[in-house]
């Protein structure tokens, strides 16, 4: 039987190798875990304002797809976050856009 106090047994779970680093990833994961979960709410709700916007831009007899727009939000990511940002928003418009 071990010891789940022991360094060795919160290895698995965290990589840590004390408890109190165990203690302290696993509440910094519970807060990324409770971030992703706004995270994916906050994307889930600009699709719906982007279909709104889409929905509306097509039935005034506009396009689908404003690219002057993607070109300020791919900017706007890209200064704010960097390279990495711009993949971000990528990301983000490719699921705003729905089926093209």
């Amino acid at each position: 039987m071990t010891d789940m106090s022991t360094p060795t047994s919160t290895a698995p779970d965290t990589g840590a190798r004390s408890p109190e680093a165990a203690g302290i990833i696993t509440d910094a994961r519970q807060r990324i875990d409770d971030l992703d979960g706004r995270i994916i709410g906050l994307v889930q709700e600009r699709m719906a304002v982007s279909a709104v916007i889409q929905h509306e831009r097509v039935t005034s007899g506009g396009r689908r797809v404003n690219l002057a727009r993607e070109m300020e939000i791919l900017t706007h990511y890209s200064d704010q976050l960097g390279k990495p940002g711009t993949a971000l928003a990528m990301t983000l418009l490719e699921l705003s856009r729905g089926q093209i």
